[in-house]
């Protein structure tokens, strides 16, 4: 009973104009802010936190305005892709002109020197890359068939404790000699 008079006190306070604290994070500025944190690849708890709500209610939120969900997807969707541009860099190895600059005599900078630079591809992000872009290829996993004689099929049957045992002493004797 008092949980429901809390509710309904506050419900009838937001209606008398009590702003809520979402309010602020839908203006331009406020979606701003939340835009760096999620471009600078902050996660959800963390942007939370910075907001100062807690998870849950952070999820409500962008359940409940999409323009706070909006923001999150394409500020992230950026992140990853200069990401993702970076590793293939990275994985590629690239090329790049050094340029020195020095002052004249009169204190201007004028150029000096041009070396040709080349970055050598990475291995490491190369495997990660065809490890995730090709998997079947390149995963892991090792794969072992087992099969009988010749190629054939394991003979399975049912056998006693007994009879097994007998067996495992026939081969170790097989194996001895």
């Amino acid at each position: 009973m008092g949980a429901f008079l809390v509710r309904k006190l506050g419900d009838s306070m937001a209606k008398a104009g009590r702003k809520g604290k979402y309010e602020k994070w839908l203006t331009n500025e406020g979606l701003l802010r939340i835009q760096g944190w999620a471009r600078d690849g902050l996660t959800d708890e963390q942007i939370a936190e910075n907001m100062q709500i807690g998870d849950r209610t952070f999820y409500e939120w962008k359940v409940r305005f999409p323009q706070i969900a909006q923001v999150l997807k394409e500020s992230k969707d950026v992140a990853d892709r200069q990401v993702e541009n970076a590793l293939h860099k990275a994985a590629c190895g690239w090329e790049y002109d050094e340029t020195t600059k020095e002052p004249d005599k009169d204190g201007k900078l004028v150029v000096t020197k041009v070396v040709h630079k080349v970055v050598q591809p990475n291995p490491t992000a190369q495997i990660f890359w065809l490890k995730n872009r090709k998997r079947d290829e390149w995963r892991d996993k090792q794969e072992t068939e087992i099969t009988g004689k010749d190629g054939g099929p394991i003979n399975v049957c049912n056998m006693s404790d007994e009879d097994a045992d007998k067996r495992i002493a026939e081969l170790e004797s097989k194996q001895k000699h």
